[in-house]
C-alpha cells in the first residue's frame, strides 16, 4: 500500500486543497535537497543566484529590467532542474549506453547552455548601464 491509497479500500486517494499544496511543497523540498546535495552544476548555479538576485534587487533599474535580471537567473535554475530530471529518468531506464539516451542528455545539456546564454545576454545588456563603472 502506498501513501496515495486509502487504508480500507486500497483505492487511490486524490489529494486536494491545502493537503495537496503541502505534499507538493514536501516533494519540491525533496527535489531541492537532492539537487543541492548531488548536482554540482545546480550547486554552482544556486550559489550564483544567491549573489545575483540581491544584486538585481539593489541595482537602480526599472521594474521591467529587474524582472528580466531575476527571471534570467530563475530560468537557468528551472532548466537545470529539467535537465537533471531527464538525466535521472534516462539513468533509471537503463545505465547501458544507447544512442537515444545520449541524445536526450545532450539536448538537456543544450537547453542549459541556451539558458546560460540568455542569462549572460540579459545581464550583459542591462547591468553595464547602471553599474558604477558604466560611463
Amino acid at each position: 500500500m502506498t501513501a496515495d491509497q486509502d487504508r480500507d479500500t486500497g483505492e487511490v486517494v486524490r489529494r486536494t486543497g491545502l493537503r495537496r499544496l503541502l505534499f507538493t511543497l514536501v516533494n519540491s523540498g525533496k527535489g531541492l535537497r537532492f539537487l543541492l546535495r548531488k548536482e554540482e552544476a545546480f550547486q554552482l548555479e544556486a550559489l550564483l543566484a544567491c549573489v545575483l538576485i540581491p544584486v538585481a534587487i539593489l541595482l537602480p533599474v526599472s521594474p521591467v529590467e529587474r524582472l528580466l535580471l531575476i527571471g534570467a537567473v530563475f530560468t537557468v535554475l528551472i532548466v537545470e532542474v529539467l535537465n537533471t530530471s531527464i538525466e535521472v529518468l534516462t539513468d533509471r531506464v537503463s545505465l547501458d549506453r544507447h544512442q537515444l539516451s545520449g541524445l536526450a542528455k545532450d539536448l538537456g545539456s543544450l537547453a542549459v547552455t541556451l539558458s546560460l546564454l540568455l542569462w549572460a545576454i540579459v545581464w550583459g545588456v542591462i547591468v553595464p548601464n547602471y553599474w558604477p563603472f558604466a560611463m
